[in-house]
């Protein structure tokens, strides 16, 4: 057997902190990736119990030593300091008598709770009152045929679309039951390793809107800028299921952002969908009602039954990213995390293979594969016994797949780091 390698040290003993330090410290961000300037806005003022503690006053080491480092792509990690909150209420919440999930939803306590997650959504993402928050069900899929059935007004409307990966070619073909799709760039001859040069899209005049996926979790592609809509009505629209809320965004340049919660906000069950005012209640007669945007935003998202718990938990979610500083301070973190891990790929000397162009590599899924390629198994195999769990890539793709998100905190990606210079160490 070969020697460990000095990594082995730190893999063995991964970064630990005091009680006295959070688990999300700032990381100094030098030579990171430039981001336009957001001003990170400032909570709403409402007053209730429902604070979460300040992180650094709740004793945590970088992981509880019963947890596993997840790498899932999704079901994914959610902060420890919201499961801790959300345990210490699962019997009685906050006096009440009752759990979350045994409240009726048209009560006031389960009133309190959305409208606390969709004022501390806006005040994450400065929501303006020119836009509707809708919490939803069935997953970002459903909103593929719920787009096209609020925006156009028949089959024969035309609507453009940016192909960059597995979830965007998913909703041009559902699409295309409800409208006329029209896939104006796509990267699947090149495997879906880069975005398109804006100013050579042809976009047409007459679409009803501009559809890209901005972050695709199989192939790890992110927009790092958005592209502008040439359509007639200016609309763009987004699914940023993968990178909710990992940082700034400029929700003024949309017509809708959509996103599945189970990845950065929250567990699965929940959809979010943030509307432009202005584009509800033009529905196609053929709309089936738990898709039309009016009924929900008329109803606040409470027409029927809606996921409470998962409501819940995303509240519980938005309060700890407020806590932290706001999206400007996440984004910060999770540019840390995803440089130390490209950077440990590219100077392996190809003995880990990052496919994606570098100018649009995600901080949220970061797809290799391994030289050898009869070493993926073992790669996961031995990760695996080290606590570092859900590293294998889709199944479509291959390889292996690190999802990083917001919650994961960066003793984790230190972890993952250390394990793949000793695990090179042995076997390149």
């Amino acid at each position: 057997m070969a020697a460990a390698s000095p990594h082995l040290v730190l893999l063995q003993n991964p970064t630990k902190l005091t009680s006295k330090t959070s688990i999300f410290t700032s990381i100094p961000t030098r030579n990171a990736p430039h981001f336009p300037p957001i001003r990170s806005p400032k909570p709403l003022s409402i007053t209730s119990s429902t604070q979460l503690q300040d992180r650094s006053a709740i004793a945590l080491s970088a992981q509880s030593s019963d947890r596993v480092f997840n790498f899932a792509a999704g079901p994914a990690i959610l902060p420890e300091v919201v499961l801790r909150k959300a345990e210490s209420e699962l019997v009685t919440w906050r006096g009440s008598g009752m759990s979350v999930m045994e409240m009726s939803h048209r009560g006031k306590e389960f009133r309190s709770i959305i409208e606390k997650a969709e004022s501390d959504l806006r005040s994450l993402l400065s929501i303006s009152s020119d836009y509707v928050v809708l919490f939803l069900q069935g997953g970002a899929t459903t909103q593929f045929a719920a787009i096209p059935l609020n925006l156009c007004e028949s089959g024969d409307d035309e609507v453009d679309y940016l192909v960059t990966g597995s979830w965007s070619d998913k909703a041009v073909k559902e699409a295309q039951k409800f409208c006329t799709p029209n896939v104006i760039w796509s990267g699947k001859s090149e495997k879906y390793t880069k975005t398109p040069d804006f100013d050579s899209l042809e976009q047409n005049s007459n679409a009803k809107y501009l559809h890209i996926c901005a972050n695709e979790t199989i192939h790890g592609v992110e927009f790092k800028n958005y592209p502008v809509p040439k359509n007639k009505a200016e609309i763009l629209v987004a699914d940023m299921s993968s990178n909710f809320c990992s940082k700034p965004v400029d929700v003024s340049k949309f017509g809708i952002i959509y996103a599945g919660a189970q990845k950065n906000v929250g567990p699965s069950g929940v959809t979010i969908v943030i509307i432009r005012k202005d584009l509800i209640g033009k529905a196609q007669g053929i709309t089936p009602v738990m898709l039309d945007y009016k009924i929900h935003a008329d109803n606040g998202s409470l027409y029927n039954t809606p996921p409470c718990y998962g409501i819940y938990m995303c509240g519980l979610v938005f309060e700890d990213l407020l806590n932290q500083g706001g999206l400007v301070e996440v984004e910060k973190k999770n540019i840390r995390k995803a440089q130390i891990l490209y950077e440990t790929i590219d100077k392996s000397g190809g003995f880990y293979r990052s496919p994606v162009e570098k100018s649009v590599r995600s901080l949220m899924n970061v797809p290799f594969t391994l030289e050898k390629s009869e070493l993926e198994e073992e790669f996961i195999k031995e990760a695996s016994k080290e606590k570092m769990v859900q590293l294998k890539g889709h199944r479509s793709v291959g390889g292996m797949r690190a999802s990083i998100y917001n919650a994961m905190p960066l003793a984790g990606v230190e972890k993952l780091v250390a394990f793949m210079k000793d695990f090179q160490a042995r076997h390149g």
